[in-house]
């Protein structure tokens, strides 16, 4: 059978609805978190050079930018055609494949792809404080900007790591003659650069939408992002937790003939957005009920007041069968419970080995979405709880 006839095949007996295979990404920096859900002895299981497992990527049609040793394909999310996950084809073939059906006209016009993705990021250690470009820088390393937003899932964080608290931005008394100057001293010594920030300590159940051009330096606890279709950064910190990094990481998105023009890399930054007093009432973003909640079930938004990502948890409660519908196209992770959705069983994962088929992931068609999808708690004692990622068209976003 072709791969053209698998994906067709795949979406009709999935009535709109697609299985994806977990897909988890090293990195060479960091530590750990061990929340993913990876059996303990697959965290090196690509080996100690690529570094220990600290991410699993959700609906992506993009590799994650991993240097020279990862393969082309690496963060991409794959379609399981069958029940074990033998039979596989790139979500990103599904998209051009089947085009407007299964993202919507929306977004398959404006963007022709399906332009975002989420991502479970599991630190132990504090990560540097970084910042993401917009799309006029990017554009001249031949890339996009990168929006993202930060939710904390309960279910996820047994332990919060040993830095529970995320640095946004520079305190509004910072100078940029300030930031210039700890810049200088990258290749020099321990630059010290989040003296010079603010720190907010991390509430599980909430989360943050962070512009291109904010720096930032994510705490320990695992965290869902939704985020859009990109990987560019500028790393303004040079030691974390003992481990140094190099000049490149500060300038690896920059033009060649920019890498050491410091104004030029002071100009990554939204320096208005870094220095807002009012950090916190712009981008923090507390769960907003759904008014269509009731005693069956729960949705919140919890990424919202954004023109690029937004995301929801749902929660169906014990016993519960509803319907849920949705005005476009989203990815899902289910992260406690078990149950039925739609066609599919869907159980949250409990400690997958790598390469393991799981129960947990699905793409909805806009189609599907709309239609409503079948949702069947069958656990008499716990809830089944979903994270769901959407692109910037869900009309009922606040």
């Amino acid at each position: 059978m072709s791969n053209h006839s698998i994906i067709q095949e795949t979406y009709d007996r999935g009535q709109g609805i697609l299985r994806l295979k977990p897909v988890f990404v090293p990195r060479r920096f960091a530590q750990a978190g061990r929340r993913l859900r990876l059996h303990p002895d697959d965290y090196y299981a690509l080996g100690t050079e690529r570094g220990s497992i600290k991410e699993r990527w959700f609906s992506s049609v993009i590799p994650a930018m991993n240097g020279p040793l990862a393969p082309s394909d690496e963060g991409m999310s794959y379609v399981a055609a069958d029940e074990d996950g033998s039979v596989v084809f790139l979500f990103k073939d599904a998209v051009e494949q089947l085009g407007s059906r299964l993202i919507g006209e929306t977004l398959y016009e404006r963007y022709g792809t399906w332009p975002m993705y989420a991502k479970f990021f599991d630190y132990e250690t504090p990560l540097f404080h970084h910042l993401h470009l917009d799309d006029a820088a990017a554009s001249l390393v031949g890339r996009i900007g990168k929006p993202e937003a930060y939710y904390f899932p309960p279910q996820l964080n047994n332990h919060l790591g040993v830095f529970p608290v995320t640095y946004f931005g520079y305190d509004p008394d910072t100078t940029l003659d300030e930031v210039r100057e700890r810049l200088l001293k990258y290749e020099e010594a321990d630059n010290r650069i989040t003296e010079l920030s603010r720190a907010y300590r991390i509430q599980l159940g909430t989360g943050w939408y962070t512009p291109p051009g904010v720096v930032h330096a994510p705490g320990s606890v695992l965290t869902y992002e939704p985020q859009w279709n990109s990987d560019v950064n500028s790393v303004h910190e040079n030691i974390v937790s003992g481990e140094t990094y190099p000049y490149e990481f500060l300038t690896e998105n920059c033009p060649e003939d920019r890498k050491r023009d410091i104004e030029y890399i002071l100009s990554l930054m939204d320096w208005e957005k870094n220095t807002d007093p009012h950090y916190k009432r712009h981008y923090y973003r507390p769960p907003l009920l759904c008014g269509h909640s009731d005693e069956r079930h729960a949705e919140k938004w919890v990424t919202y007041g954004n023109p690029y990502i937004g995301a929801k948890e749902l929660t169906v409660n014990p016993g519960q069968s509803v319907i849920v519908r949705d005005s476009a196209a989203y990815g899902t992770v289910l992260v406690q419970g078990h149950g039925r959705f739609g066609p599919h069983q869907a159980e949250a994962a409990n400690m997958l080995r790598f390469g393991q088929m799981s129960g947990d992931e699905f793409f909805v068609s806009e189609t599907a979405a709309r239609e409503g999808v079948r949702i069947v708690n069958d656990s008499k004692w716990e809830p089944m709880v979903f994270l769901k990622h959407f692109g910037p068209n869900h009309p009922e976003m606040p």
